[in-house]
């Protein structure tokens, strides 16, 4: 049975015509317009999802600024949370907590565990209450991976890793990390799944098989949600620009993909930036 994910929050919310600028990017809404965020979380509920994630991912200093977040980060994932939840609620539906890459997507030299630590410790203090799992999403170091394994040791609920991988070639993180030492750190780390998002589907193949061969016979489960960014740029970080996204991916081409995954060992599928509610339904019904 495949576990239906939600599709990407920033573009949606700016296709709703939600409040929608850099550098806030998708947190913007949740300070002026939180009913956006409402309105997209049931989108994807109706659409066939499973499991949404919280709009936590910008409520980090790199979108809403320094300052900002030390007056208002656990407020504001504390609203991200109540959100999902509500929605959840209405649905019967599980939460998965964001915990984005702190302190810059794409971009595993600017990784610094203490920095790190401060940044991820507000927002695990404010989605708490509402998280059903804890999704650490767009990971592209072990490194960060292993930081939040480490601060979620003594927390009860499961915890999904997923990377972020190069956009070309054979499937490593961006990092230069491999497949292999990945799902060996989500063994490590009592994970209850190993996924890869916010990159293109084209590389997902294979990081699922990899991922699948590593894994052997250990109950871990395998998930892909991969974005729709037209062109790879190693030089703008995800959500650091507006990035074009790519007319080839409608919803049936991507159903496509996500049957090779499935059929490589994935057991979980969404999609990320650019993938939206008609994604998600497409999936719910062709992979049913």
């Amino acid at each position: 049975m495949t576990t239906i994910l939600d599709g990407g929050m920033g573009r949606e919310l700016q296709r709703l015509g939600a409040p929608f600028r850099q550098p806030e990017w998708s947190a913007l809404a949740l300070m002026e317009a939180p009913e956006f965020i409402t309105q997209a979380h049931e989108r994807y509920a109706l659409a066939g999802a499973k499991v949404i994630s919280t709009n936590s991912y910008a409520v980090v200093p790199f979108h809403i600024g320094e300052e900002r977040f030390l007056k208002r980060g656990t407020e504001l994932a504390r609203l991200a949370g109540q959100l999902a939840r509500d929605v959840a609620n209405r649905h019967d539906l599980i939460v998965a907590a964001s915990l984005p890459p702190v302190l810059g997507s794409y971009r595993p030299d600017l990784f610094e565990v203490e920095a790190a630590r401060a940044i991820l410790a507000v927002l695990i203090e404010g989605l708490s209450p509402f998280a059903d799992i804890w999704l650490a999403e767009t990971l592209s170091t072990l490194a960060e991976a292993r930081l939040v394994g480490e601060m979620l040791k003594a927390d009860e609920r499961p915890l999904w890793l997923s990377f972020t991988l190069n956009d070309e070639g054979s499937a490593m993180l961006r990092s230069g990390e491999t497949i292999e030492q990945a799902a060996s750190l989500a063994s490590e780390c009592g994970a209850e799944a190993i996924l890869f998002n916010c990159s293109a589907p084209e590389v997902m193949e294979d990081a699922v098989f990899r991922a699948k061969q590593a894994l052997g016979t250990e109950s871990i489960a395998i998930g892909v949600y991969a974005n729709g960014f037209a062109h790879a740029d190693e030089e703008v970080p995800a959500n650091g620009g507006f990035r074009e996204i790519r007319a080839d991916l409608d919803p049936p081409r991507y159903l496509d993909w996500a049957q090779k995954w499935v059929a490589s060992g994935a057991n979980m599928v969404g999609g990320c930036c650019g993938i939206g509610p008609e994604h998600i339904r497409a999936l719910r019904d062709g992979l049913s």
